[in-house]
């Protein structure tokens, strides 16, 4: 179900309510057809309760009307051969004519019978019940009274009728038409009368009117929905949309207007708000360690001079190795701080070439570090750290590996950076762990074996920074390969 449903909030809640709003006007069109065809029978009922009270009167003039038409008939199957001579193969007119009603002779009878058709006895229906209630609000309390709702070419009477007049016959559809037949016996043991009601023909645009009506319904109420809704939704998108953003440069704070519900204008509020304070939180880490950078060189510098007087050449090499340690740590501290504040300055960069000058550097210091043919893989990076991040990983494959194995290719729409070593590895539970800040796979301080425990950490934090990933895995000795670690820098590549 979830995949046939659009992705967004808007996309949601439109088919949402789309689906209950069609649901809602299709039990509408249901019931309105249904109430329709109530009271096209309410109105049947009537007609026949109509022809019961008035019988006796419509009887008699019916009498007269049949002596006069037996005339008229008479006459014209006198004359009918000579207009057929002069007519030759000419259809019936009345054959085209719809029947909108029985001739005065069916509407009402009276018979000692009641009709075959008819069941009598059985218990009054719903319609009985019904037409009771009509005729008893007419003055007529019948003893019995039968009802019943059939197809016109099922009735006796109306198809002995027909045959004897193929005018009638001939009409167009009369047989499939629904005919009502209400008997009533007015005392017991007295005669039947009864009426026949042809049920009128729904107009034929009655269901395109009611479909119409519909679709115009379910129309104006979707665009109503969708400007309601994308009054809405796209305060919401914006403000997705600048969390992204925010999350990949928080350094820039941007405020966005305030628009919407009053909901959604409070949460743009706080955003801007939480974004503002954000913002001002990293210019101040920013400044603080700029400070502390420049507080704590300085004396450092100051303390290197002195040390130069210091007679023992052993001590004052150790004071020496001990200030660079601490300025190098304190330069990988300040290197992780900016990571990713200068976003602005990436370039589309060949990372092959790249890679090939990290390994030059290393080989120049003649340190064992291969590549062989990288392909060309273009990414938008910083150069200067992405080269940092390198260097990270690849002291660290000679420092504990022996060796390092430098390689590039292509994986989807990624570009992988490999550094490979030959050295034992990390434990499996200890992977995570080792790209935390001051964690080091060497008990040591010594910077030549240990090091501060920052350049994996400061290696992440710059692969995250254009994002891509840093990945740490032993090497599959079964596959054929030594053992050793294998780092991976992952970078979205830049689309040529």
């Amino acid at each position: 179900m979830r995949r046939f449903l659009p992705s967004s909030l808007l996309g949601q809640v439109i088919a949402s309510v789309a689906l209950a709003l069609f649901v809602a006007q299709l039990v509408s069109a249901v019931l309105l057809y249904r109430a329709t065809q109530e009271r096209r029978e309410e109105a049947i009922l009537a007609a026949a309760a109509f022809q019961i009270v008035g019988g006796a009167e419509r009887a008699e003039r019916r009498a007269n009307r049949a002596r006069g038409a037996e005339f008229r008939e008479r006459r014209r199957s006198l004359d009918r051969p000579h207009r057929s001579l002069r007519q030759g193969e000419l259809a019936d007119p009345w054959a085209r004519r719809p029947l909108r009603g029985l001739p005065p002779v069916l509407r009402y009878t009276v018979t000692q019978q009641p009709p075959l058709t008819v069941p009598v006895g059985s218990g009054e229906t719903d319609r009985e019940t019904r037409l009771r209630d009509v005729l008893i609000r007419e003055g007529v309390d019948p003893h019995i009274i039968a009802v019943d709702i059939q197809r016109a070419g099922d009735d006796p009477l109306l198809v002995e009728f027909a045959e004897a007049r193929p005018r009638f016959r001939n009409r167009d559809g009369w047989r499939d038409r629904r005919l009502l037949i209400a008997a009533i016996q007015r005392e017991q043991g007295g005669s039947w009368e009864t009426a026949r009601v042809l049920e009128p023909q729904p107009p034929r645009s009655a269901i395109g009117v009611l479909a119409l009506q519909t679709l115009v319904t379910f129309g104006f109420l979707m665009i109503i929905l969708f400007l309601v809704l994308r009054r809405i939704t796209r305060p919401l998108a914006l403000l997705t949309d600048r969390v992204g953003t925010f999350s990949r440069q928080p350094e820039r704070a941007v405020l966005l207007e305030e628009s919407g519900p009053s909901d959604t204008r409070r949460l743009i509020a706080a955003h801007n708000a939480m974004e503002t304070r954000i913002a001002a939180l990293l210019d101040e880490k920013d400044v603080m360690l700029g400070a502390i950078g420049h507080d704590l060189k300085t004396p450092l510098a100051a303390l290197r001079v002195r040390i130069e007087s210091v007679p023992d050449e052993n001590q004052r090499a150790k004071m020496a190795d001990s200030i660079e340690d601490i300025t190098a740590t304190l330069d990988d501290i300040l290197s992780l701080a900016r990571v990713g504040r200068d976003a602005d300055l990436a370039e589309a960069v060949d990372l092959g070439a790249l890679m090939i000058g990290i390994a030059e550097e290393f080989e120049d210091l003649r340190e064992p570090v291969t590549i062989i043919d990288p392909p060309r893989l273009v990414a938008r990076v910083q150069v200067t750290w992405i080269k940092r991040a390198l260097r990270n990983l690849t002291s660290n494959a000679v420092r504990y590996g022996e060796a390092a194995e430098l390689s590039i290719f292509a994986d989807a729409d990624m570009a992988v950076l490999r550094v490979d070593d030959h050295g034992p590895g990390i434990a499996p539970e200890q992977i995570a762990d080792m790209l935390e800040p001051f964690t080091r796979g060497e008990a040591s301080r010594n910077r030549t074996t240990g090091g501060a425990g920052l350049g994996l950490t400061l290696a992440r934090a710059i692969a995250e920074a254009h994002g891509g990933n840093l990945v740490l895995t032993n090497r599959d000795e079964s596959a054929g390969a030594s053992k050793g670690l294998r780092a991976e820098i992952r970078l979205p590549m830049e689309q040529v």
